[in-house]
This record gives structure tokens, sequence and C-alpha cells, in this order.
């Protein structure tokens, strides 16, 4: 691997490696981009992964390599103090609660020691804290240039290092945040640096849908109208009843609220003039009243805005905010899905490209890609460019080098799922398998008698029981992923009703505490004390737990994705109208990249040991399942229960004698 990145980087070019576990895939691309003489782009899945390669591999191979190198670290704006925010929150205590008032102060007291004003650096520093937005800006309300404490920016400081560093770490959400809207400082580093590595570039496609396309929420709304009543009221008093402007703008966001009833992690897809069972004259003059207001309150603001830079910012909030509300009155694009995300609290309106290929085609400069692009891309943005242009950036791009890597990209050869949804169709494959010898570190499952996973109920207690059977004779050790919140919440209570009698195994359940907490729970747990976590979503991937603390990972049926899903029926539609299988040329493939991730829990390490229980018979009894088996680890496999029994046996015993 290490080689082939060495090359594309002398030659140009875009390359797509799938990397199986042990590889050692950030020191293969690390260690040429190092060695390379060139300026170098990291993007990664999260900020956590950002830090681990900023803080942990650079130094160790810089130091191993005995070479001098200026590396950067760039996050998003909220991720750093903004002293302007924080002396603003300051200046607003008197009706802040006991919770913000000691949240400000230690913000406070760390902000004088602070360098890189980095809020992951403060001590006891929670990521989801709700008192975050009171300290960090966002790009709607950033002031810019013009804020009082521009000279003190870390954002800026930030950007000015990663502009002079040789290599500099970022993570994919800043990646496509700067095509969106050209400001995070990435216009200017991208076309600086000589070669962009995409790490965890599996997430690369979901999260440039989520930024390329256009988002609305109520949330973001609420934010602007407090923000805009704050401001006037402080800065231009008297100047506009800003009371009541911003009062009708609540009162016609409560409107389409209503519009759309009550549900929680439900999206409803949206054909036309509507979301899915909303009324379309309602909705209509819903987002009609929205949109009104909104104008309402930019007329207002029109004639204050150049008195304070405060006011300025709020104009042209309030402008994109009508435009918006006027978006999606309209019908979707073509080429564009549309849905909406009821979460509970925050409802939010998405109109989306499909994937990325249309978006990134020029960028990466494959002559490949542009050859066999879909006739349907002609409608993308990316072909509304003039050809000039078009050709331009496509030379530029030629001389780049694009590394794409990931331990699961796709479920054949040419990792076409992946490519195919980047417009990586001209890329270079390479596929590096894992150095373990998984038929002997590991066993997996399929047990012969379990329920049809139609049989919620059933199937559901039946894989409690299994897994409190092997979390018994292992002490805990167990890992049960759920494809569905639903069945995490049945397999989770009927666990602790199995193991109700154990004093020594006690059940964890995601949502119960954080994820940071659960994980260091479970890999660490106390003396004489095993768990068993059950846990979906994002515990698929990036639970990383070397060596016995876990042994058993239960999944309980095969992951595919959800087919109510508006973005996945869009998806499926569009290959069924060009003659082909949805099912075989996106469910399956969906299904086979989530299984190999999950699976990926198991066998961390060259020593670990355990196994890997898959409570679905449909991997056995349809054909599609020697697919999905074909893409797992080469494993041992087993159907027996009482081999199975037999096998947990071993494995604790392997454990308590030192020998697994």
């Amino acid at each position: 691997m290490a080689q082939a990145v060495a090359r594309t980087l002398q030659d140009g070019g875009a390359l797509v490696v799938e990397a199986g576990t042990g590889v050692g895939k950030t020191f293969a691309y690390l260690i040429p981009s190092l060695l390379s003489g060139e300026r170098i782009l990291v993007s990664t899945a999260t900020k956590a992964l950002q830090d681990q390669i900023y803080f942990r591999d650079l130094p160790f191979l810089r130091k191993a390599l005995g070479i001098s190198l200026n590396a950067a670290l760039l996050k998003g704006r909220n991720s750093y103090l903004c002293p302007y925010r924080l002396e603003l929150a300051e200046s607003e205590l008197d009706g802040a609660s006991t919770a913000e008032v000691r949240w400000i102060g230690q913000v406070r007291q760390w902000a004088t020691t602070t360098v890189t004003g980095d809020m992951s650096e403060m001590p006891g520093f929670v990521e989801r804290s709700p008192h975050l937005p009171l300290v960090t800006s966002t790009r709607e309300n950033c002031l810019g240039a013009q804020c009082p404490s521009f000279t003190q920016c870390y954002v800026n400081k930030a950007r000015r290092e990663a502009l002079g560093a040789d290599l500099v770490v970022i993570n994919h959400h800043l990646f496509f945040a700067d095509m969106q809207v050209r400001e995070t400082g990435m216009a200017e580093l991208l076309p600086s640096v000589r070669a962009v590595v995409v790490d965890e570039a599996h997430q690369f496609n979901e999260t440039g849908v989520n930024f390329l396309g256009e988002q609305w929420s109520n949330s973001q709304l609420m934010d602007f109208a407090r923000e805009t009543l704050r401001t006037g009221n402080k800065l231009a008093r008297g100047l506009g009843d800003w009371a009541q402007l911003v009062y009708q703008v609540d009162e016609a966001c409560k409107r389409w609220m209503r519009c759309l009833g009550e549900g929680t992690n439900i999206r409803l897809s949206w054909g036309l003039d509507a979301p899915e069972r909303v009324k379309a004259d309602a909705w209509q003059a819903a987002l009609q009243e929205q949109a009104s207001s909104l104008q309402a309150l930019e007329d207002a603001l029109q004639p204050v805005a150049a008195s304070a830079p405060e006011l300025a910012r709020l104009h042209e909030r309030c402008q994109l905010h009508r435009q918006k509300a006027q978006l999606f009155q309209t019908r979707p694009r073509a080429g564009r899905v549309r849905w909406v995300e009821l979460g509970g609290v925050t409802i939010r309106m998405v109109e989306s490209p499909l994937d990325i290929a249309g978006d990134m085609r020029t960028h990466w400069g494959l002559a490949a890609a542009e050859a066999t692009a879909d006739v349907a891309d002609a409608a993308d943005a990316s072909a509304e460019k003039p050809a000039a242009r078009k050709a331009a950036e496509a030379t530029e791009a030629q001389s780049h080098a694009w590394i794409f890597t990931s331990a699961t990209l796709g479920a054949d050869p040419q990792l076409s799922h992946f490519t195919q949804a980047c417009g990586l169709e001209g890329a270079q494959v390479l596929q590096v398998p894992s150095p373990f010898n998984y038929s002997k570190q590991s066993v997996l499952y399929v047990p012969s008698d379990m329920p049809d996973p139609k049989e919620v109920g059933a199937h559901g207690r039946a894989v409690a029981a299994l897994a409190a059977q092997g979390a018994q004779a292992l002490g805990g050790r167990t890992l049960v992923l759920t494809t569905t919140l639903k069945a995490l919440r049945l397999i989770g209570d009927a666990l602790r009703e199995e193991l109700l009698a154990t004093d020594a195994v006690e059940v964890l359940i995601q949502g119960e505490m954080s994820k940071q907490r659960l994980m260091e729970r479970f890999r660490e747990p106390e003396p004489d004390k095993g768990y068993v976590l059950v846990a979906s979503a994002t515990f698929w991937e990036g639970f990383d737990v070397p060596g016995d603390a876990l042994q058993l990972v239960v999944i309980d049926k095969l992951p595919f994705p959800p087919p109510n899903d508006p973005l996945i029926q869009a998806k499926a539609r569009k290959y069924e109208e060009s003659g082909q299988s949805a099912f075989a040329r996106l469910f399956v493939p969906e299904a086979a990249i989530a299984l190999k991730q999950g699976a990926g829990r198991l066998i961390r390490t060259e020593s670990d040991k355990g196994i890997l229980v898959l409570c679905d018979p449909r991997v056995v009894e349809k054909g599609y399942g020697r697919q999905l088996l074909a893409n797992l680890p080469p494993m041992s496999r087993m159907r027996s229960a009482a081999n199975f029994s037999e096998a947990v046996k071993r494995l604790a015993a392997s454990r308590l004698a030192g020998t697994g």
C-alpha cells in the first residue's frame, strides 16, 4: 500500500485502497507522504481521528524517520473558542442559569492559558455540551473581519498556520463545507497542496451528500430570531419593533412545524409540493407565511445594517433564511431528492444529490471518469460550468494526487459501490487483505435454529438468550450490535432479564449514557465485573477494543439499509429506471459493507481471539448470502449450538489460563 501511495504521489491521479484491519493504513499513507517533500492535506472522518493522527501518529513518525516537518491541525470554526462570543456571554449573565454561569467561568479561566483555542483541550470538555454555542461561533453568526475581537480569533490563527504547514489534518465536514460556502480557509489551502489523502473514505460520500445539498431547520431559524431580538434591542432600540417582528417569525415557524406533526428519528419523503402525510395547501401557506415574516424583518434590518457589523450580519442571515423558505415552497430540482427529518425538538428540511459523483468528477481530473460519466449527470452542477472553466479545473486536478482509503469500501474487486458514488471510476484500485490469521483467531457462528427476523419479538428474545449464554461463560466481554433502535431496546431489556441473577455481568445499553462513557466502562471493566454492551448505529464502526476485553460480537440481523429512507428510495428508483436490480446494486453492497464494519469490531490485533455470531438465517438460506459471507474475513464457521457452547467455554478457559 505504501508503495502504491508513493507512486501516486509521484505521478498524480487517484488511488483507492481498501486496507483490511491490521494493515496499518495510517502509516502506509503517512510515511510516503512525509518522505515525498510535497505539501499534503489529510482528511479523516471525525475530530477524534484528527487528534489521533496529529498528536500521536505524526510525532511518532517524525521521530522515527528523523525528519523535520511543519504540521497543522484545522477544524471547523465551532471547535474553537470565540473571544467575542465569550465576552458577549459574560455581559449577559444576569438571565443565565447556574450551569451556564459555571460553564462560562470555567471557559474564561481556561481562555487565559490556551494557545490554540481548541475547545477539546479544555479540562472537563464535553463535545455535546448545550452551553458550547455560547462561546463558539458558526458560519451564520461569525462577524468575520468586522469582529471587534478579530485580531484574537483562534479560527484565523489556525488557518494561517495551515497555510504555512507542510501537512494539514482536517475532517470531511470541513472539506465539503468549504466547497459549499468557500469561506473556511480551505479555498486558499486546497490549491496550494500537491496531494490529498482521504482516510475513513467510506464516510466521504455520505458527508458530501449532506453538505452539497440545501438544508434548513427550525433550530437555525430560532437561533437567528433570538439573536435578532437581543441584538436589535441592544444596538437599534427604537429603530424597529423587534419584539413584534421576531414574534411573527416565531409564530410562522410553529405553524409549519405543526403541519408535520410529531415524531422522533423519522424521515418523511417529499415528492412534489409537500412532505408525505402533509396537506399541500396548508404546507405551502405555512411556508409563504414564513417567507413573508422574514421579508418584513429583512426590511426592518436593512436601514440599520450599516450602523454595526452585528446588524449587517443579521441582515444577510435574514436574506438567506427567506431564500430557504422560498426554495422549499418550490418542487425539488431534477436529480435531487428532498425529505424532512423529525428529530424530536429539531425539524430539518433537506434537498440533496443522490451522491457526490457529479459535483466531484472535475476535482479528480480523471479522463476515464469523464468518459464513463452517466448521461444523467449533464444536469448536475458540474456539467453546468462553462467548458473553458471545466477544462482548466480538470488540467489542474490531473497534476494532483488523490488517495482514498478505508477498511471497508466495497463488495466487489472494483470497489464500484464507492468509486461510482464518488465519481472515481477512473481511479486505480488496490485491495490489501488483513494480516490477521482469522481462521485460527476467530469463528463465525450462524445459529441454525434462530427465528425469522420478521418475527421481531421472538427473534429479539432469541438473540438476547444467545448473547446472555456467551456473556455468562466469558464474564461479559460481549458486544451486541443491532440494526434498529427498536431492536436495541427489545434486546437490551431481554438481556437484563436473562442476566438478572448474575451480579458479575452488567448490561450497558446505548443511549443510557454518553458514547464516550460507554466505551470507557466497557474497555476498562471493574474487578469482578464484566459488561455486555448493546449498541447500534455509530458502534458498528470506530469502536476499537483490542485484547480480551471483547471476545464475542453478536449481530442481530443483516444490516440492509432501511427501504423507507427517502435517499435510499431515490437511489433504488434510479437503478430500476435504468433496468438494473436495486436489490443487487444497492441493498446487497450496502449490507455487505456494513456487515464487514460490524464484524471488524472483533479482531483488532494479531493476538485477539473471539467469536462472531450472525443471528440471521437468511445468510445461509438466500442466494445473496454467499456474497455477504464472502465479504467477511475468512473465519472458521459453525452452525451447531453445541459447538458454540464448547467454543465459548474454550475461549473462557484459554483466557483464564493466559493463553488466549
